[in-house]
């Protein structure tokens, strides 16, 4: 019962970090999402970008199947923004956001309480024995961190436009 509550609880923090980043992204224009965060700092279409694409990652990383979009990768992960690599547009990361968090949803879903104090697959049954908080649970936890933490940032660029109007 402490399992499945804990689980819920963490399911319901990541559910409203998705929603509120995802309301965000879709209320700011494409023009807005062009601009920095913070002078010479990443734009928002990156921000959009890295976080569909961090979170693409848990797919795999939990053990709940292939990527959707891999070749988000390069260009927001390993790089960072304006390095020049050709980025998807827009539209089409705010499609890949609805895509990736709809896929999440459903696997998190059927995952039972027990699968999520299990070992992600960038650990060992040994280590998991060695550090047993290192868990499923525990990665879902710093990805909602993740998306407030770059949440915060977007919020940022709210902040610019309201101050030049």
């Amino acid at each position: 019962m402490e399992a499945q509550l804990f689980v819920k609880m963490a399911l319901i923090a990541w559910e409203g970090q998705v929603k509120r980043a995802g309301t965000l992204f879709n209320t700011l224009t494409d023009e807005q999402l062009l601009l920095e965060v913070t002078p010479g700092g990443n734009r928002g279409i990156y921000l959009l970008g890295h976080l569909v694409a961090v979170n693409d990652a848990l797919l795999p990383l939990l053990g709940l199947g292939e990527r959707l979009h891999p070749e988000l990768e390069n260009a927001f992960i390993t790089n960072p923004d304006k390095s020049g690599i050709i980025m998807p547009s827009i539209a089409e990361l705010r499609q890949y956001w609805s895509e990736v968090h709809a896929r999440l949803a459903d696997r998190f879903q059927s995952m039972t309480p027990e699968q999520w104090f299990q070992r992600h697959n960038s650990m060992t049954d040994e280590d998991l024995q060695k550090e047993p908080h290192r868990n499923k649970l525990s990665v879902l936890l710093s990805r909602t961190s993740h998306i407030a933490y770059h949440l915060g940032q977007e919020v940022l660029v709210k902040k610019q436009i309201a101050v030049q109007n």
